[in-house]
């Protein structure tokens, strides 16, 4: 079955009852009795939040009722990117906001897993265990500004050991059990941490996955770490004394659990997040407390209608910031729910059978996973009981207009799709849903409070109707306050701001439309983004031509219509020798064991040679643009290319997947 919507046409709009209840609402209605402000519509409340920047966070901060030790002296010291400081003077804990919310009324975390039930973790219960690890890791000699890691997937425990960091002052990063060794210790050993919290195993498509040996060579790699903190999940848990470098998860627990919170500036270090690595080692994205929290309660509680009431949920897992966002719903009190497997098991329908069984009302996912139960042909309108289903959300890609139309004639039809589109730079969204807009097929509703976000075009001149670079005119509290190990700044700089001074540039293409709806077109620079996961492929390349038969290689991804993606890998094999079955299972099955199964490319191909720059760049993004069907001569001059005839081989491979518009391509 076809699923097509015609342009501007509105999908869904709100009813005036639950326009009336949205939190968006309230607070406009709370603007106009305290600060005497008359806002009429979204794009009117979204103009005057960033023209008037430190009076909307002032706002925010007020009308959220954020708790502080100490007050601040000034909302923002400078607007010049990088280099804002929010909220100068002021003291708080991230935790201790979250824990605001306890309540006996209902749970704080519904968790399940492949192998084990659904079952509930009340707030007395997370708050018990939070202060136990909190003191178990102070007994650790864990302290304000450590680094802790962790090596574990989306669980109780991983929420837990997470908030007891927030607590004390320390630094929290983690990875999921589906990065390979190498993955890992590329982004741990460069934050040097104290500590790691790591599971033995886990399960996945219905498999036992050891990862005891991975994790004894993680602890090799981290010569920092005074202990690690085992968390039994699939195998008989060791004796507690038989490494006197190890503690079992129960005796942490064991420790007292009165929970205490240091207090912290608001630009104190609450996390490190990882770029995808596509230039060399991930880069360390440090975010704070208060950034993070600010911007948190502003885009959950406004843009996703965030209520107490609700259960939300997004598939996601602990190395994505998807889980930190998630995780931010205790924030503004709802119950978060928490799932660890594949979501294709035992069949596509596991996380509609999840909608139902844990009554969610706010279901997170990639465009990825509704375009392929869109092709699978499922309706889970007419399987499972989606009544309590109020809002899904969808990110990681850009949903196509038929992804649209396919939720609302095979999933609900009073359902708020909203669509939202950020990055782990900030740990949030710069476009996103208001539940007071109408929803259009293929189209992000609204520019998100305090992000003023532009298109650019080739001249750096703002444009609406007309596909430009996404750019953020103006400081977010979530923006990094620094990367790791980048002591001048420098790296930081280059990232956002060496293209546009003081202007952050994002590396999306977007299309702002002159109702102020917003349409991605994807990525700009050549970062992969495949299946809502974004990767690196210097990552690839390390794992690739590490291989002793490949002497050179190149990936891209391709976002193609409908919402496939195609994920070619070239390789220069070793003496022009020909590329064999066994070398293209052994270079995937490499990819998938030491990285990640979303590593593994759609099709392998053997060339003669890699293109590059002067410099020694390979040629990602023209390579990308001449699948997408732009023309060689406007994809790269070869002046400046080292081998510029390297280039035929793939205009050539080019034309040919044109020709025939991914009779080839992956799912």
């Amino acid at each position: 079955m076809e699923y097509f919507s015609e342009e501007n046409t509105v999908l869904w709009e709100a009813s005036e009852k639950v326009k009336q209840r949205a939190n968006l609402t309230d607070y406009m209605y709370w603007l106009k009795h305290e600060k005497g402000l008359q806002m009429e519509t979204p794009e009117q409340l979204w103009r005057w939040s960033v023209d008037r920047l430190e009076d909307f966070w002032d706002s925010i901060w007020q009308y959220m009722r954020i708790q502080a030790s100490e007050p601040y002296t000034q909302v923002l010291m400078t607007h010049w990117m990088p280099g804002a400081e929010w909220f100068v003077g002021a003291r708080l804990n991230y935790a201790e906001q979250v824990f605001r919310h306890a309540t006996a009324d209902r749970p704080a975390l519904l968790v399940r897993s492949e192998s084990q039930s659904l079952r509930e973790v009340s707030w007395q219960q997370l708050q018990r265990q939070v202060g136990s690890v909190a003191n178990g890791l102070k007994a650790l000699g864990v302290g304000v500004g450590d680094r802790v890691v962790a090596y574990v997937p989306n669980s109780a425990e991983a929420v837990i050991a997470f908030l007891a960091c927030a607590s004390i002052g320390a630094t929290w990063s983690s990875c999921a059990p589906d990065f390979g060794i190498k993955s890992v210790v590329d982004r741990f050993q460069q934050i040097e941490p104290c500590v790691l919290f790591a599971i033995d195993g886990y399960r996945y498509s219905g498999k036992e996955l050891d990862r005891r040996a991975t994790v004894a060579e993680l602890r090799q790699a981290l010569p920092t770490l005074r202990k690690t903190i085992i968390i039994p999940s699939v195998y008989a848990a060791p004796q507690a004394d038989s490494d006197p470098a190890t503690l079992l998860w129960d005796e942490l627990l064991a420790y007292d659990d009165t929970l205490t919170y240091a207090q912290v500036a608001f630009n104190h270090p609450l996390w490190v997040l990882y770029s995808s690595g596509t230039t060399g080692l991930p880069k360390a994205i440090v975010q704070s407390q208060g950034g993070i929290l600010l911007e948190h309660i502003k885009f959950l509680h406004l843009h996703m209608d965030l209520k107490p009431e609700d259960r939300f949920f997004w598939f996601t897992t602990t190395g994505w910031m998807m889980w930190n966002l998630l995780v931010g719903g205790l924030l503004v009190g709802c119950t978060i729910v928490l799932y660890d497997g594949s979501p294709n098991y035992p069949d596509i329908g596991a996380l509609w059978e999840l909608v139902q069984e844990a009554g969610i009302t706010i279901f997170g996912t990639s465009a990825g996973y509704l375009t392929a139960c869109m092709k699978a042909g499922i309706t889970p309108a007419q399987t499972y009981q989606l009544t309590r289903l109020r809002a899904l959300g969808s990110t990681g890609s850009p949903l196509p207009p038929e992804g649209f139309s396919w939720v609302y004639q095979a999933v609900k039809q009073d359902l708020w799709l909203t669509s939202i589109s950020g990055g782990t730079d900030v740990c949030s969204a710069f476009v996103g849903g208001s539940i007071l807009l109408p929803v259009y097929a293929g189209e992000i509703q609204t520019r998100a409070l305090g992000a003023k976000v532009e298109a650019f075009d080739e001249q750096g001149r703002s444009v609406v109707n007309e596909v430009g670079e996404l750019v953020i005119r103006e400081p977010l509290p979530s923006m990094p306050i620094y990367f790791w190990n980048d002591p001048q700044g420098q790296r930081l700089y280059d990232s956002y701001f060496a293209t546009y001074p003081g202007t952050w540039r994002h590396g999306d293409w977007i299309q702002l439309t002159d109702r102020g709806s917003v349409i991605i077109s994807g990525r700009s620079d050549s970062t992969i983004n495949r299946k809502g996961i974004r990767m690196g492929s210097s990552e690839i390349y390390r794992t690739v031509e590490d291989l002793p038969e490949v002497v050179d290689s190149l990936v891209i991804g391709v976002e193609l219509p409908g919402g496939a993606y195609y994920m070619p890998l070239f390789v220069v094999l070793k003496d022009a020798q020909p590329l064999s079955e066994e070398l293209i299972k052994k270079i995937k099955t490499r990819l998938r064991s030491t990285i990640s199964p979303h590593y593994v490319p759609d099709t392998v191909i053997a060339v003669q040679e890699i293109p590059r720059t002067l410099s020694g760049k390979k040629l990602e993004v023209p390579v990308k643009k001449l699948f997408l069907g732009q023309s060689p001569e406007k994809v790269a001059s070869r002046d400046t290319l080292s081998n510029p005839s390297a280039l035929d081989e793939f205009i050539a491979i080019a034309t040919q997947f044109r020709s025939t518009l991914g009779a080839t391509v992956g799912n």
